[in-house]
């Protein structure tokens, strides 16, 4: 994935019970696939949280808010994505964050 001021990250937020684990997975793999080929998305990764039980983050790279806007304001957003909603982490004041690239090396 490369890196370029301007692109945008997206991080959503996710936590899972342990028997809930392979749920997650395999959401993030079935929406990973059907994301494929979004236009202005470069890729995205499923994190775990080492310091946290059942923590998750999943990390999406766009090549600039533009397309990210475009993406999430079109109708197959909300379909495509459904298989998480429920894990999103609720504790936290918004389950995801939009972050600019400002530098990168």
């Amino acid at each position: 994935m490369s890196t370029a001021p301007g692109q945008v990250r997206v991080l959503l937020h996710l936590r899972a019970e342990a028997e809930q684990v392979p749920e997650v997975e395999e959401a993030y793999h079935l929406i990973s696939k059907e994301l494929d080929g979004t236009p202005g998305l470069l890729g995205n990764e499923l994190l775990r949280d080492l310091t946290a039980p059942g923590g998750y983050a999943v990390l999406s790279a766009w090549d600039s808010l533009a397309a990210f806007r475009a993406w999430e304001e079109g109708s197959a957003h909300r379909g495509t994505t459904s298989p998480l909603r429920a894990f999103q982490d609720r504790g936290r004041p918004s389950p995801f964050a939009l972050f600019e690239v400002a530098a990168a090396y």
